[in-house]
């Protein structure tokens, strides 16, 4: 397996099963951190908006929540899978995590290194933060909070990745 891809990660669904990432090969992904209590919440629906869009394609969302800002995500187990119902998640939402400093998952001290991941060096700032996956799990760029998941930029960027072959 290739030491520069995701698909050496095991992350733990909401409901509490370990799966590999990398039952997402061939795939486009945008991983995100998200919250429940953040003024870029609203970007769940847009999240599912873009998951609408490219229906039907190798793309996939993969959300991780996360309290490592402002406390913004307080929800555990049921409450967390009912909140992302109610909010319209169409796209796999993970075990809460961390996602910065010393004690975060794995996969997001992968995305914070560019000598392990071949490409960005990126530690979310704040909530929503973005990556952008390829096909063979590398990450190809990253996206601020304040971009939005429905933003020119991302759309064209996966629509990109997703003509590859």
């Amino acid at each position: 397996m290739n030491d520069t891809s995701i698909h050496q990660f095991n992350v733990e669904t909401l409901e509490g099963e370990e799966i590999s990432l990398s039952e997402y090969k061939d795939k486009v992904l945008l991983i995100v951190n998200t919250a429940s209590q953040c003024g870029f919440t609203p970007q769940l629906h847009d999240l599912a908006a873009l998951k609408d869009e490219f229906n039907g394609q190798d793309f996939e969302i993969l959300a991780f929540p996360s309290n490592d800002f402002g406390g913004q995500e307080p929800l555990e187990g049921e409450e967390l899978i009912a909140f992302c119902k109610r909010e319209g998640a169409n796209y796999p939402v993970f075990e809460k995590i961390r996602v910065r400093g010393p004690y975060a998952h794995p996969l997001y001290q992968f995305f914070a290194d560019r000598k392990k991941n071949g490409n960005v060096k990126s530690v979310p700032r704040w909530n929503f933060h973005k990556f952008l996956v390829d096909k063979a799990g590398v990450v190809t760029d990253f996206f601020y909070p304040f971009t939005k998941p429905t933003s020119g930029k991302i759309r064209k960027k996966i629509s990109r990745l997703l003509s590859r072959k």
